[in-house]
């Protein structure tokens, strides 16, 4: 079953999502006047997380290399610099590359609940794809999200704003959740964690 606003706002009490706004926000006060932002926070049956502002990380070509997930090589990885102007703070990702960030909201899912991770279709619409990624029974922590830009754009990835919207599934209880078989990515930092053996 997918679970509702009121039950996610009543899991945020016992402390599934913090910081947890209770209603979907779209514009926030800046300097006496509202400033629109990609929305974040409850919606009807699901939950916008923002993209946290401590880290992206955007792949490179290191000639000599190639990408291997059961040697991951963080030099493949360079730091991008948070900018600031009128529209917000943002994260730029180049036309044609891949990108990895960091959810705001630290996740304390329960034990009977899988949360899928899908992308706003705002970014959507921009060429850049949000790999969906589930948070299993009894994980917790801070999502690493993974960006491909699809478009031949470089393209704003704002900061502190709505980046992907969570879906919360009810299933039977399971015998055997993340936290019990000390998943490899269990208690994730709000910072990117690197692909893991």
């Amino acid at each position: 079953m997918l679970k509702n606003d009121s039950w996610i706002r009543d899991q945020a009490r016992l402390g599934m999502i913090d910081p947890f706004q209770s209603r979907l926000v779209r514009q926030l006060e800046d300097g006496g006047r509202q400033q629109p932002v990609l929305s974040f926070g409850c919606s009807s049956f699901g939950y916008d997380l923002r993209l946290s502002p401590q880290e992206f990380l955007v792949f490179r070509h290191v000639p000599g290399t190639v990408m291997n997930p059961k040697r991951f090589n963080p030099a493949n990885l360079e730091p991008t610099e948070l900018h600031h102007d009128e529209d917000g703070d943002y994260f730029i990702l180049p036309a044609h590359s891949y990108g990895l960030g960091v959810a705001l909201e630290n996740l304390k899912v329960p034990g009977h609940i899988t949360v899928v991770c899908l992308g706003k279709s705002t970014y959507a619409r921009m060429g850049i794809i949000l790999n969906a990624t589930p948070a299993e029974a009894s994980w917790e922590g801070h999502l690493t999200l993974e960006f491909s830009n699809s478009s031949g754009a470089d393209c704003r990835i704002y900061a502190g704003e709505g980046i992907c919207q969570l879906l919360f599934l009810e299933g039977e209880p399971c015998e055997t959740s993340y936290a019990a078989r000390n998943g490899k990515y269990h208690n994730q930092p709000e910072r990117v964690t690197m692909a893991r053996m």
